[in-house]
């Protein structure tokens, strides 16, 4: 089986739609674990790094999780992920544009956010502002979680590593969104990063002041390359984490307006007085 050499569309995205298309059809089922990379790029005619882009998409969709040293399993509840990606992009249609992220290193957010800056680059989407703030924990200070296995103890050595996975992410974000105001293709553009003493249990996006995204960070135990050493790990699992939508709806007693209205009361709070910002 091969996709379509005529379809416009990436091959990654193509073989994105074919899995999640299985997924919800059910013709794989929750909990079965999909084919290996070389499998299914062997069965597609496609790239090894194709496969990765799609894996990564569905991931992002919460429609499937990988587990260390044991490959890609389709989630056990798929009705009740919600995939960040397609609203985001729809968050990108508005005017005025705003993305709140408070997390560990923004990674799911940066591959979400990709396609809607491009859009918007290429004159495809036209927001008069564009506004992104980024809330993400202080790799100077020492950590409760993640922790050593043995011990519990801070690693100062995995905080380094967590460092460049933070500003890798966190910065390209803020070039791609300050270069869009630079270069007056958004008239008001804006990006920051900012630290606050603590570690997040949680991962939170609020796009466009209405509506959020919340889900738990799972910890879980793996190995990790730390001073040339494997290094057993509680590690916090961002690309598990399932996320819940709330969207404020007009009445000021529903949950999802309450809770909308609660997340931004928290961010702005810790961003206003304990936050600071990120350092080179």
């Amino acid at each position: 089986m091969e996709l379509d050499p005529d379809d416009p569309r990436p091959p990654y995205q193509q073989l994105a739609n074919v899995l999640r298309a299985s997924i919800l059809t059910r013709k794989i089922e929750p909990g079965d674990k999909l084919p290996s990379g070389t499998e299914l790029a062997e069965r597609f005619g496609v790239a090894r790094m194709t496969v990765q882009q799609a894996i990564r998409l569905l991931r992002d969709e919460g429609l499937v999780v990988s587990r260390q040293g044991s490959g890609v399993y389709v989630r056990e509840r798929t009705a009740r992920p919600v995939g960040l990606r397609p609203h985001l992009e729809r968050a990108f249609e508005e005017s005025y544009v705003s993305v709140d992220f408070a997390g560990f290193s923004g990674e799911t957010l940066h591959g979400a956010i990709g396609e809607p800056l491009d859009k918007i680059r290429a004159g495809r989407l036209r927001p008069e502002s564009l506004h992104v703030r980024l809330l993400v924990p202080d790799t100077e200070r020492p950590w409760s979680l993640p922790a050593r296995a043995d011990d519990l103890s801070d690693s100062p050595a995995f905080r380094k590593r967590a460092t460049g996975i933070m500003r890798r992410h966190t910065q390209a974000i803020v070039d791609t969104v300050n270069e869009l105001g630079t270069l007056g293709i958004v008239p008001d553009a804006t990006a920051e990063v900012r630290t606050y003493p603590a570690v997040p249990m949680f991962k939170l996006y609020i796009l466009n002041r209405d509506e959020a995204f919340y889900g738990y960070y799972p910890v879980q135990h793996h190995v990790v390359e730390l001073d040339d050493e494997p290094t057993p790990m509680w590690d916090l699992m961002g690309k598990d984490a399932t996320l819940f939508h709330h969207a404020a709806d007009g009445d000021k007693e529903s949950t999802g307006t309450q809770f909308v209205a609660q997340s931004l009361m928290w961010f702005d709070s810790i961003w206003n007085s304990v936050a600071t910002e990120l350092g080179p």
